[in-house]
């Protein structure tokens, strides 16, 4: 090695250890912290879609220093061969959900899987408000890609609002509406905006919740002013095209119900906006997906909206509409990590080259979330985000498999030489809590629990929902109590409840073994339901309420396990627990309502 033979001319030593050559720093010794890394030899695919060539990169801290095949190596720098490889830029994925479906499913295998991937930043388009600051910090004890946290808006009955409440996702059908939601969201400082304009749920339900193109507009200027990127839920043309008029960045998924007009591709191309197609979620043919009945209705509807939504990658890439690189990962047979490696081979089918699918996982998406000035190539001044590669993926795709080294902030993280993943990665939750006996007194008036958590509405999903509404109520004798009151959906199941988080934004879980049971004061009319709900599962009595008010004592030794898509529930254990839940179910089309205080743990 030429650069060892020097040194050792010099009389100084070089220990080669799994590929890390590390010079004797003498006198000029760095700082802890501060030591320069050298990788050496690579052939660097930069990310701007220019032709690879060998070259050193310098990383200090969590800054690429330097970048050129002229580059000297500094004294006391810790030196990577990396001859053989392709260093390239962190991948991106604009488009997944951190959720307990997914695969894997806990927060701290989810964010390990993306760096043993080379998946260097990510966003996540499933956590409500509340639980951005704890989440945000939680990341920073594992090792995790960079995450961006998405606010989610849609319409009332729309895609994304079927299953959640306005805490996780806010329904807004007005310009005015989109305002205040944007205003609303500003003491959480979200990361990006996550719209779901379309309401065609795949053709498998008609489209009457779709967001008009005034109230997107609205919405999406309003975004901007904050600086928040606007992404879009679309999968079909016509609403494609109201997203380009609605001054939205870029659709989080394909285009799939038709192949687009060459008249709307230069609509959709003349607007600026980009593209995130999300091929992997779609494809018949992965694992998971893929049918032993070709002749199965739905796996042909599936196949040819697949088809449509690869030539409409092409035909809008050609036009030059940014591509940019988005999986929807955590949804069905969609696991993380490896997804986002599977969409650059998705992008190739559809027809980009190699190249230009590894520029859309890289420099086009860091454009389309504003990062471009931080990362997504490799140049001096960027975020040393950066994956080793044993192989030439400019040349086969398929070549991303093929990890080495991942670098996140300048710091090797996954593959080879790394350091072992930190206790935290191994573990599915956070460690639990203890708190206080008082849960919610319902005195205050900003819809936050004696905790100091956001209650939340649990009301049943679907496009036809319960309409509920909780709010605090004057109580006779003095002080507030809580008041739900409900429709109920027209269908089997009808539910509406209220939560109250143990934890901000349910988060953090609550050790609760020091504590025999749960008391509160109730008043109603018939049955009514009280949970426990953990990281683990759900754990359920029934109760009994009258018009007076009436003190519930229930025993933990009284709840039993739910079951979950088919599975028994786990037994109670009093750790891992989040929230407490009040609520009821009555028959389609009835009424309920009830009144809760004072609930606490004895």
């Amino acid at each position: 090695m030429r650069i060892g033979d020097n040194f050792m001319r010099k009389g100084l030593i070089a220990v080669v250890l799994t590929g890390v050559i590390t010079f004797p720093a003498g006198n000029l010794a760095a700082k802890s912290g501060d030591t320069t890394v050298a990788l050496v030899g690579a052939t660097v695919f930069d990310g701007t879609g220019a032709a690879p060539m060998v070259e050193t990169v310098l990383i200090k801290g969590d800054r690429i220093v330097a970048a050129g095949p002229d580059v000297k190596v500094p004294r006391g720098a810790k030196v990577v061969n990396a001859k053989g490889k392709a260093l390239l830029p962190g991948f991106f994925d604009l488009h997944t959900h951190w959720t307990p479906a997914g695969e894997p499913a806990a927060t701290p295998k989810i964010a390990a899987a993306y760096a043993k991937a080379g998946v260097t930043t990510v966003n996540d388009f499933h956590e409500q408000p509340e639980s951005y600051a704890p989440r945000r910090a939680w990341l920073k004890t594992l090792v995790a890609p960079h995450v961006n946290f998405a606010a989610r808006i849609s319409t009332p009955g729309g895609h994304g609002a079927d299953w959640a409440d306005q805490a996780t996702t806010i329904w807004i059908n007005t310009p005015e509406a989109a305002k205040a939601a944007i205003k609303g969201l500003e003491a959480y400082q979200p990361d990006l905006i996550k719209a779901f304009t379309d309401g065609w749920r795949y053709g498998m339900s008609p489209d009457n919740t779709s967001m008009d193109e005034w109230t997107l507009k609205a919405l999406s200027d309003a975004a901007h002013a904050h600086g928040w990127p606007v992404l879009t839920h679309t999968v079909a043309v016509e609403r494609g095209l109201v997203a380009a008029r609605g001054h939205v960045d870029s659709l989080a998924h394909g285009l799939q119900d038709r192949p687009l007009t060459p008249e709307e591709v230069k609509v959709i191309a003349a607007s600026g906006m980009g593209m995130a197609p999300t091929l992997a979620v779609y494809d018949p043919y992965k694992p998971g997906r893929r049918s032993d009945d070709p002749e199965d209705p739905r796996y042909k509807q599936s196949v040819a909206r697949f088809g449509n939504a690869l030539h409409n990658v092409k035909a809008l890439f050609d036009a030059g509409v940014p591509i940019a690189l988005g999986t929807d990962a955590g949804m069905f047979a969609t696991p993380h990590g490896t997804s986002t490696l599977h969409e650059m081979e998705l992008l190739v089918k559809a027809g980009l080259t190699p190249s230009q699918a590894l520029v859309a996982g890289t420099r086009t998406s860091a454009r389309i979330m504003r990062l471009d000035q931080d990362r997504g190539t490799i140049a001096k001044g960027k975020r040393a985000d950066l994956v080793l590669i044993s192989g030439k993926p400019w040349i086969d795709i398929t070549d991303v498999y093929k990890t080495y080294q991942v670098y996140i902030d300048g710091k090797l993280v996954s593959g080879q030489g790394a350091p072992p993943l930190p206790a935290a990665n191994k573990a599915d939750w956070l460690p639990s809590v203890t708190v206080p006996a008082l849960v919610d007194d319902f005195e205050r008036m900003d819809r936050r629990s004696t905790l100091d958590t956001l209650r939340l509405e649990t009301g049943d999903g679907g496009m036809d929902r319960t309409v509920e509404i909780t709010q605090t109520v004057p109580r006779e004798g003095g002080g507030r109590a809580l008041s739900l009151s409900a429709r109920m959906a027209v269908k089997e199941g009808a539910y509406a409840g209220f939560a109250v988080p143990l934890t901000r934004g349910s988060v953090t879980p609550v050790d609760l073994r020091g504590y025999k049971g749960l008391r509160f004061d109730i008043r109603g009319e018939g049955e009514y339901l009280v949970r426990l709900n953990g990281v683990a599962g759900s754990w359920e009595a029934r109760v009994t309420a009258k018009p007076g008010w009436t003190t519930v004592e229930l025993p933990f030794t009284a709840l039993s396990p739910v079951a979950r898509r088919g599975k028994e529930g786990a037994a109670y254990t009093g750790d891992g627990l989040t929230q407490v839940e009040i609520g009821g179910s009555r028959a389609a089309g009835q009424r309920l309502w009830l009144q809760a205080d004072n609930i606490r743990f004895y």
